[in-house]
């Protein structure tokens, strides 16, 4: 059955409560096909007896569960392939010109099952330029279960199909039963932290790189100017941010400069890139 509007009410508004995302009217079968799951596990015969009990209830730990359930995307290896070539052609090669300390810091937001953090690393380590330098980066997510999962950087034979190149796998992989897991030695190259986007940031210092891709589309605009003004204040100065294709800071945060990177593009402070005369990433 249909999830009914009263429910479909309730959820989009607890939603939009917890996280900031804006799950439209059109949704529902998103909704229905994400809660079907959980309700089947409470024992119940479907989706609106789960969130009529859910909103008498109102436990904190199941409308967590609701919340991290409709806010976890699915992702992919390499995602858009595109980015990655920038950030190892264009991106890393100009940070490496600047960075005396031999260090880079990048933050992927929203990170999910982890494939993206991943994905960065295992472009770091085929980057000459990067080579014998330190790479921290810190990955953040809303969901506590991808977090977990992504901590474990386990997965199956069908999610290593998606973009990951026979290659990489050989070499940066290792069986683990009829799965596949990501060598310790990338593992430990990323921090997995808890991090609510539409929320005051805790202290993180500063960042060279911010992946934050396909993030904003789910947020409504206030929230995403608030959030591209928090992120500014984590960013070096003269850092990139990469965000997703359908996304832009055009009309959101004037304060963002789009410069082209290969084939792909980044956004830049503009103060940084008036200082430096510079409008394209070499």
């Amino acid at each position: 059955m249909t999830i009914s509007p009263q429910a479909f009410t309730f959820v989009r508004e607890l939603v939009r409560a917890e996280s900031a995302i804006v799950l439209e009217t059109g949704k529902e079968y998103l909704v229905e096909s994400r809660l079907v799951p959980l309700a089947r596990a409470a024992g119940h015969p479907d989706v609106d007896a789960y969130v009529a009990d859910l909103s008498k209830r109102r436990t904190p730990a199941a409308m967590k569960q609701v919340v991290e359930a409709l806010t976890t995307n699915e992702t992919s290896w390499f995602r858009d392939s595109d980015p990655f070539t920038a950030l190892r052609q264009n991106v890393f090669p100009a940070l490496a010109k600047t960075r005396s300390n031999r260090t880079l810091r990048i933050w992927a937001g929203a990170c999910s099952s982890g494939q993206e953090p991943y994905s960065i690393i295992m472009t770091a380590l085929d980057t000459p330029e990067l080579a014998g330098w330190k790479i921290e980066l810190v990955a953040t997510d809303l969901s506590e279960e991808m977090l977990t999962r992504s901590r474990k950087g386990e997965y199956s034979q069908l999610e290593v199909n998606r973009g990951l190149p026979a290659t990489t796998l050989v070499r940066h992989f290792e069986r683990s039963g009829l799965n596949w897991r990501i060598n310790q030695s990338i593992r430990d190259r990323v921090e997995f932290r808890s991090l609510n986007l539409t929320r005051p940031f805790p202290p993180m210092g500063r960042f060279d790189i911010v992946f934050l891709r396909n993030v904003l589309i789910y947020f409504d605009l206030p929230t995403k100017r608030d959030v591209l003004k928090r992120v500014r204040q984590v960013m070096a100065p003269d850092g990139h941010l990469f965000l997703g294709a359908a996304e832009m800071t055009m009309g959101v945060d004037d304060a963002w400069e789009r410069v082209p990177a290969g084939r792909s593009s980044v956004y830049r402070i503009r103060e940084a890139i008036t200082v430096r005369g510079s409008t394209c990433v070499h």
